[in-house]
């Protein structure tokens, strides 16, 4: 059976911090609207009830005429937006997402003969793209973000190297609790911490060794992905990737990722710097030092991660 087949199951609302503002479409009069993690939030919740394809790695942050009109409301599998509004039965079915479009979705759960039915359709994931669509549209301008803080601390370390050689001995393992080790992971943990720090903020997706002992985060690369892929710790993946944003590299396509550094900006359509740790033009995972890295994001499996704001 289709998803449209099913009546919605309200009930309480998924919390977020709020709205992030309406979205339009390019054909509406108002639109098109900037990209935005709030567009990837709504495609992720349309995609677990079934009202657009299942395609993560595929979805992009635009708030497209397709996704916004669907091809037909009653269609298994792209109604889009304008299709839900129809199957709620009271939401004019316009395909422009207003804030009682945007608290119908906070309400459905998925429905039975689904896959995770009965769980709410926007999940934890697209709780943190709806938070961080939230925040920046609340946020002056003007002020920083930990993440830019991040990037910051990284790009004060520019540089800097393991000594002795070969050693993978750091100030950041130092602070850690664990040197000696390999330390990517470990330095971008260091820059938000102490970036949150530099802003008399806490950063409570990171926590090292000292602190919480075997509750440690973050030490080795594919938990950060996974945790993001889950919405665990206020990470979640996006694919509009801010300066400050980790980035994580599966150099062997194999679905284990290896290396991780800070996103600093992109300077082609698919060509990108960051600023990473424990790497070096011979050795792009192990290779000692803190460097700005040219990167391609079709070289390698590539996933960017974003850290909730505080």
């Amino acid at each position: 059976m289709s998803w449209n087949s099913y009546p919605p199951r309200g009930g309480p609302m998924v919390k977020v911090k709020g709205f992030p503002g309406p979205l339009y479409p390019p054909d509406s009069p108002k639109g098109p609207v900037p990209d935005s993690d709030f567009a990837v939030a709504l495609k992720r919740t349309a995609a677990r009830i079934g009202a657009w394809p299942w395609t993560p790695d595929q979805w992009d942050d635009s708030y497209s005429n397709r996704f916004a009109h669907g091809d037909g409301w009653g269609d298994a599998t792209h109604a889009g937006i304008e299709g839900l509004q129809h199957w709620s039965g009271t939401i004019e079915a316009s395909g422009n997402t207003g804030e009682a479009t945007f608290n119908f979705l906070r309400s459905v759960k998925i429905g039975q003969g689904m896959p995770h039915a009965g769980e709410m359709a926007m999940d934890s994931v697209c709780v943190n793209l709806i938070n961080s669509a939230w925040e920046d549209a609340q946020a002056p301008s003007t002020a920083m973000t930990v993440r830019e803080a991040a990037l910051k601390r990284a790009q004060s370390q520019i540089g800097q190297a393991e000594s002795p050689p070969e050693s993978n001995n750091t100030p950041y393992g130092s602070w850690y609790g664990e040197n000696g080790v390999p330390w990517c992971a470990i330095f971008c943990s260091w820059c938000y911490e102490h970036g949150a720090s530099d802003l008399t903020e806490t950063c409570m997706t990171f926590t090292t060794v000292k602190e919480s002992g075997a509750g440690d985060r973050y030490d080795y690369v594919p938990f950060i992905v996974a945790d993001a892929r889950n919405g665990r710790y206020g990470l979640s993946v996006t694919s509009s990737p801010k300066p400050g944003d980790m980035v994580c590299y599966d150099w062997n396509w194999n679905g284990e990722y290896d290396h991780v550094g800070l996103f600093e900006n992109w300077t082609s359509g698919h060509e990108f710097e960051a600023v990473e740790g424990n790497t070096s033009t011979s050795n792009n995972s192990n290779g000692g030092q803190v460097m700005r890295r040219q990167r391609d994001v079709n070289g390698q499996g590539t996933v960017f991660v974003r850290v909730a704001e505080p």
